[in-house]
This record gives C-alpha cells, structure tokens and sequence, in this order.
C-alpha cells in the first residue's frame, strides 16, 4: 500500500512536469535565412496567414501552414492569429465559397515547414522552437 502510493505520487509529479514542459513550449515564426525580413508583428503575420497581405516590410512572402491537428498550429492560430480551429475553419470556407481567397498551402508538421522555408526565400512559416534549424531565422515569437 505504501509503496503504491508513492508510486502514484511519483507518477503524478513525472505528468505534471511534463504538463509544464508541454506548455511552455514557444512558437516561433520563421523565415529564409536569406530573407531581408527581420521581424515582423503579430497582426502583420496574421494578415498574410489569413490571405489579407502578401508581405512584410515591402518583402513578399508566402505563407507555408501545418496540416490540422498539429499541437504547434493550435498554438500559432491562438496566440498570433487569435482563431480557434473552428473559427479558422468557418472564416476560409467563406473565403473559398465566395472565391475571393484560399488557404496556405499545408505541409505536415515542424520539419516540413523548416524544410518549405529553408528552400524557399519566401516562405513564412511557423514552427515549435525546438524545431528551429539552419537554414532559416526567427522573425517572432509567439507569448
């Protein structure tokens, strides 16, 4: 019984510690390390996202998207975009039933993006921080 308990209590303070370390996971917005684009705000970043702009600072940029259900697109459309899924979901069908304006292209999940971006200068996209690589450079980052 003793032991158990401390079993539980271990488990516990092992799910709670990896509960913060989930959370405190940042989204960052990147960029072709060749892209005169340095940084960007949050609203300019969620205009190109939403299909209302297609650059930042004068530089043109295509937006390069996650495919649904990734843990990082959650967090960039809720803290950048300020979207829920549902809510994203509702504002492009309008758009694409109206035709006048169609979603980023989506590619999978963090590696796809960086690769995406790393290839193409310019590319916008966003990925967990952990994720960030050669190749592109941090524009913002999500709080």
């Amino acid at each position: 019984m003793i032991i158990t308990t401390k079993i539980a209590r271990l488990l516990g303070t092992a799910g709670l510690l990896l509960s913060a370390s989930l959370a405190s996971a940042e989204v960052v917005v990147i960029v072709n390390a060749a892209s005169p684009v340095n940084s960007a705000s949050a609203d300019d970043i969620a205009q190109v996202f939403l299909g209302k702009s297609n650059d930042l600072g004068g530089n043109d940029v295509v937006a390069v998207d996650q495919s649904e259900g990734n843990a990082a697109r959650n967090q960039f459309y809720e803290k950048v975009v300020q979207k829920s899924e549902s809510q994203l979901t509702a504002y492009w069908s309008r758009l694409i039933f109206t035709g006048k304006g169609a979603p980023p292209k989506q590619v999978g999940g963090d590696a796809d993006v960086v690769d995406a971006v790393a290839t193409d200068e310019e590319a916008l996209g966003y990925v967990d921080s952990s994720a960030v690589a050669e190749g592109v450079k941090v524009i913002y980052t999500a709080k």
